[in-house]
């Protein structure tokens, strides 16, 4: 098999060869007496079947493997010829030529290398800006907020009537022209009184009305609501108060409060909270700056400033996917005129082209500053943010994480890691 590779540029190579049908004969006998040694066939002992017999039994398959190994030869000795490591290698090589010729396979194959990336000076592109201030207002706001969600509740016993942030333990029924409706109904409900748990209107009646008192809320479903027969209907809820709480927060918080707001602290005082919430706000408002801002001007610049050739089986992977998820916000019309037109199919995926060249590019970039920054994410952290991610959403965290590993997205949030991390640290030295 003669082989000849070229470099197109630094990071793809064109190789092609013409795969004799001697070569991919000898390769078929080989893979069929293996085969033989352990294939059980009705009549015949193991180990015993004839090569003819496994090569009419598997004939199909073994061409297949052959061809494989073959192909296989090709890459390899490419990558020798080459002078490049198969670790440099990415994505999977495109054949621009794959063709069963008398004389064997004509083939052509596009393999694409790592990109190589001079970094040198990328700091210059770092936006300076000003690091984000956090007032004690804003301390003092979010601090009566957090006491406020530990709280405990107390049965209010002063004769006065709902008001907005108290909560209400009461009985409803939902009646629709009259007729109650299925899930409408419940008894000794606990609900905080404007906190939008219901639908719109239900919790700005029951404001004013007294414990021990009914009262009817007339109300209007959502015409977006997700249950279709109520969806937009005219409703009357029948409501008996029978308790109305409140939430005692403490001026002056007591150990035990604090031990709930400060998990781990060794220290437990006020000022030590102030001072975490003062981080968290400070930290909510850099983030914020961060990719809102600094990180995207940052992206934009580098991404010109840095050239380099881009792997284009990574970029045309990219692609396909963009187009792809393209695809499902396409009016009927459109997808008819592509089904009539696959010039106007392959028009309208190159529209796309630019932005996936960008995004490849910046993967890159981003790995690179990664390796130069020593940055590093392992298996346990990306665990670890998928763990919390699914308890902030109420669900299993076992089943979270095994639905990321089944749709094989678990090296996107571990680049997604690395990225903040880098990201975070660039900009904590610009910071005024």
């Amino acid at each position: 098999m003669e082989i000849k590779a070229t470099m197109t540029n630094d990071a793809n190579a064109i190789a092609s060869a013409l795969i004799g049908k001697e070569l991919l004969k000898q390769k078929e006998e080989k893979i069929a007496k293996n085969l033989a040694k352990d294939v059980k066939i009705d009549g015949f002992r193991p180990g015993k079947t004839p090569y003819n017999v496994v090569l009419k039994r598997f004939g199909d398959k073994i061409k297949q493997d052959a061809e494989q190994e073959a192909l296989q030869t090709l890459l390899d000795e490419s990558l020798k010829s080459l002078k490049k490591d198969a670790n440099t290698v990415v994505g999977e090589p495109q054949f621009n030529k794959f063709e069963r010729v008398e004389n064997g396979l004509d083939v052509e194959v596009k393999i694409s290398f790592r990109p190589t990336i001079n970094t040198k000076g990328y700091e210059a592109y770092i936006p300076e800006y000003s690091t984000p201030r956090v007032g004690k207002k804003e301390v003092e706001e979010r601090k009566d907020k957090l006491l406020g969600m530990v709280a405990p509740l107390e049965k209010i016993e002063e004769d006065r009537a709902l008001k907005k942030g108290d909560f209400a333990i009461f009985d409803f029924e939902g009646f629709i022209d009259g007729e109650p409706f299925e899930g409408g109904k419940a008894e000794k409900y606990m609900l905080e009184v404007g906190s939008g748990q219901f639908i719109p209107g239900f919790e700005d009646e029951m404001i004013g009305i007294k414990a021990g008192e009914k009262k009817d809320l007339k109300v209007t479903f959502p015409k977006e609501y997700n249950a279709a027969h109520l969806a937009g209907k005219d409703a009357v809820f029948k409501v008996l108060v029978h308790e109305i709480q409140q939430k005692q927060i403490q001026e002056n918080p007591d150990e035990e409060t604090l031990k709930k707001l400060l998990p781990g602290e060794e220290k437990i005082s006020v000022e030590v909270l102030e001072e975490r919430i003062k981080e968290q706000i400070r930290n909510e408002k850099f983030a914020k700056l961060l990719n809102e801002e600094l990180k995207p001007k940052f992206i934009d610049a580098v991404v010109d400033a840095l050239e380099f050739d881009l792997p284009e089986n990574i970029v045309e992977h990219e692609l396909d996917m963009r187009f792809r998820n393209a695809w499902q916000t396409f009016k009927d019309e459109e997808i008819e005129n592509f089904k009539k037109n696959p010039d106007a199919v392959q028009e309208k995926r190159e529209t796309y082209r630019e932005d996936a060249a960008k995004s490849v590019k910046l993967t890159f970039i981003v790995d690179e500053l990664a390796k130069v920054n020593e940055i590093k994410v392992d298996d346990q952290e990306v665990m670890q943010v998928l763990y919390y991610e699914a308890m902030q959403q109420g669900q299993d965290p076992k089943a979270y994480i095994k639905m990321y590993e089944e749709q094989g997205i678990l090296p996107a949030v571990k680049m997604a890691l690395v990225e903040d991390k880098l990201f975070s640290m660039l900009f904590s030295k610009k910071g005024k």
